[in-house]
């Protein structure tokens, strides 16, 4: 036994340290990445000017910013987490108190002042399984002045990330905008015509594609970095980025086109249980396998499904689909090479040629990732609350 115990010793220490570590990610394991507010501004053809807005309620009432990316990183998430245990009936209260405040952030703005908006339907949802964000549905109208040619629209960054959207006559999105940092919208012509250039929607969803990467996307950082476990080499691991890049690149473009459908409550879990995959390999083999790239390829195909959930928010228009569509892809594969370089400057650069690289860097570190996915599984699946 005496002959055992300093590689144990050793690995046990790497083992504590790999999770220190990665408590960030633990800390983040049972949080709710901050969605945007999708907001459609209709013209009803009458004077009358709409917004339907759908949100995080808790967060906006909350008042967690878009500085942040995730709720757990607000001073305010303990508010956030008392309004997500709410009923329909707790959280309408909440919202009649909040109710002036939030007006007073969400405005429309035409050439001659401000239009006046009033709440006319509050739709909530029950209180679910909080491992999950829920959404709310508002709807508030106003009168659009006489003379009025355009309107701008503007979110109080307080209450987070905002996208502006204008349906057509036949329900596609003829306009739609991201305004990530609360900056107010281009002027939106009451007769319609507003569009943007494909240039414009390509560099905006490079940033959108990144940012869901890093730093919201912990799950898909974990999986890269199981990748980067195993063999640190650059050619095999860009052959497996490829291979999942170009697989999750197919499932996204499906799914945005309506061809595939998942529900989250499937995807998600799955997602989950591709990490477990990666990680547990890791620690049954120390040789990259030659059919791991395909392995990589079919889960890359279920990881589209779960960018094509936030992605199919946005509302593209047909006439931008492929420009936004391309630039979500380009953003994702920077944030992916992002979390490589990240490896290698921490511990691949310096340990990846040492003979103890294994024992102390992938196998406690991959021991570590696959515990935080085994959770998910579970929490996704709703085995514990």
């Amino acid at each position: 036994m005496k002959m055992f115990s300093r590689p144990i010793n050793q690995v046990l220490a790497s083992l504590v340290l790999a999770v220190l570590l990665l408590l960030p990610g633990l800390a983040g394991a049972r949080a709710h990445e901050i969605r945007p507010a999708i907001a459609d501004l209709v013209f009803v053809g009458d004077g009358t000017v709409r917004l339907e807005i759908s949100l995080i309620l808790e967060a906006a009432l909350a008042e967690i910013g878009v500085e942040h990316g995730d709720t757990d990183d607000s001073p305010n998430s303990g508010r956030y987490d008392d309004l997500r245990r709410l009923d329909e009936s707790g959280l309408a209260v909440e919202f009649g108190r909040f109710e002036r405040r939030f007006l007073n952030g969400v405005k429309l703005t035409s050439d001659e002042g401000e239009i006046a908006l009033d709440v006319t339907a509050v739709e909530l949802e029950p209180v679910g399984d909080t491992d999950f964000a829920r959404l709310s549905r508002l709807s508030l109208s106003g009168q659009l002045p006489v003379n009025a040619r355009d309107v701008v629209f503007s979110f109080n960054p307080a209450f987070g990330p905002s996208v502006i959207r204008v349906p057509d006559a036949q329900g596609e999105y003829s306009y739609s905008a991201y305004l990530g940092d609360g900056s107010p919208s281009e002027p939106i012509p009451v007769e319609g015509g507003l569009t943007v250039s494909a240039s414009q929607v390509f560099f905006d969803y490079i940033g959108i594609g990144f940012t869901h990467i890093v730093p919201k996307g912990l799950d898909h950082i974990l999986f890269v970095v199981g990748l980067f476990l195993l063999s640190p080499r650059l050619k095999p691991l860009l052959i497996q980025i490829t291979a999942f890049t170009v697989a999750h690149s197919v499932t996204l473009a499906l799914a945005m086109l309506g061809v595939i459908s998942v529900p989250a409550s499937i995807v998600e879990p799955l997602i989950a249980a591709s990490i477990v995959f990666i990680a547990v390999e890791n620690l049954a083999t120390s040789r990259l396998s030659p059919w791991r790239p395909f392995v990589v390829f079919g889960f890359g195909l279920l990881h589209g499904l779960g960018f094509a959930g936030v992605l199919t928010e946005f509302g593209l228009s047909p006439a931008h689909f492929v420009s936004g569509l391309i630039g979500f892809n380009v953003g994702v594969e920077v944030g992916q090479l992002a979390v490589v370089a990240a490896c290698y400057a921490l511990f691949g650069a310096w340990f990846s040629d040492k003979s103890w690289y294994r024992a102390r860097v992938s196998v406690p570190m991959s021991l570590a990732i696959a515990g935080v996915a085994a959770w998910w599984f579970v929490e996704r699946i709703g085995l514990i609350a």
